[in-house]
């Protein structure tokens, strides 16, 4: 399992929350959302889901992964 943080840009709220917390999740991934400093954790399995399918889907719900 890798973890890694992103910074992602355009979340302010809790429906921001479900929304990447979501996307990462149907990607086979967790995701663990900080509003405070704009930064998503992710553990996933680099043999299931690659970091640039789970960067897409956070993208896909219209933030933007600066990290």
């Amino acid at each position: 399992m890798q973890t890694i943080t992103l910074n992602v840009r355009g979340m302010s709220c809790g429906h921001c929350v479900n929304s990447v917390e979501g996307a990462v999740k149907k990607q086979g991934a967790a995701a663990k959302v900080d509003l405070a400093s704009g930064s998503v954790t992710v553990e996933y399995d680099e043999s299931r889901v690659s970091l640039q399918a789970i960067k897409e889907a956070i993208e896909e719900q219209g933030y933007d992964v600066v990290s």
